[in-house]
């Protein structure tokens, strides 16, 4: 069984009275373990695709499952439930609490987890290790270079162990080399850890990586 099975997917918007036709019939399946970009450029519905995999936004129809659920049948509180526990997020501009220093930013998602404070804090420590960052774990973001927020997202979000990561441009606010060196750092995890992960993006060095292009334009997977 696939991990996500995505089919007759239709996402539709009114802006002033006018429909905007989003996605349009996307079917599409997503391995464990896949390191998978979906790729087109701004505007061709990529990161509304990402959001409804991740069950932040709801389709106007079709359907998504994940691990074996339709999403759609869940409750409000069963979907956060499921964002909380089996997926996480990656973004383009890190979305760190300033006031937390790195190994707190980290820490954070495990205080929905009934675990002890101490067991919390070498996970989270540990998830640091994994991208490099053990000797900045006491600094808060604004004392991080982009790249190393980044990294910072990045042990955030395999610290819980989710079933899936979504990553949305995650290179965009990073130079080239930066860019090159997280996205390595990723397919890493992806291989070691068996994480999944699943791409917007428009950026050739995240496909270059991929082991699968999911082309997207104007709502329509092309390729």
């Amino acid at each position: 069984m696939s991990l996500i099975q995505i089919k007759a997917l239709n996402k539709s918007y009114f802006l002033n009275k006018n429909r905007m036709d989003i996605l349009k019939g996307i079917d599409l399946t997503v391995e464990k373990g896949e390191f998978l970009a979906i790729a087109g450029p701004s505007g061709s519905g990529k990161t509304t695709l990402l959001n409804i995999i991740g069950a932040i936004d709801n389709p106007t129809s079709g359907q998504v499952f994940i691990d074996g659920r339709e999403i759609s049948a869940l409750t409000s509180d069963e979907l956060a439930d499921m964002r909380a526990q089996k997926i996480s997020f990656i973004f383009q501009n890190f979305n760190l609490l300033p006031v937390l220093t790195a190994v707190e930013n980290v820490e954070f998602p495990l205080l929905l987890k009934t675990m002890p404070a101490n067991e919390r804090r070498q996970k989270a420590l540990a998830a640091l290790d994994s991208v490099g960052l053990s000797r900045f774990s006491r600094h808060k973001p604004m004392d991080l270079s982009g790249g190393q927020q980044q990294r910072v997202a990045i042990a955030r979000a395999m610290v819980r162990e989710p079933l899936f990561i979504l990553a949305d441009e995650p290179t965009a606010n990073l130079d080239h080399k930066t860019g090159e060196e997280v996205i390595a750092l990723m397919k890493q995890s992806s291989r070691e850890k068996k994480i999944t992960y699943i791409f917007s993006t428009h950026d050739q060095k995240v496909m270059d990586q991929a082991d699968r292009v999911v082309r997207i334009w104007d709502g329509v997977i092309t390729a």
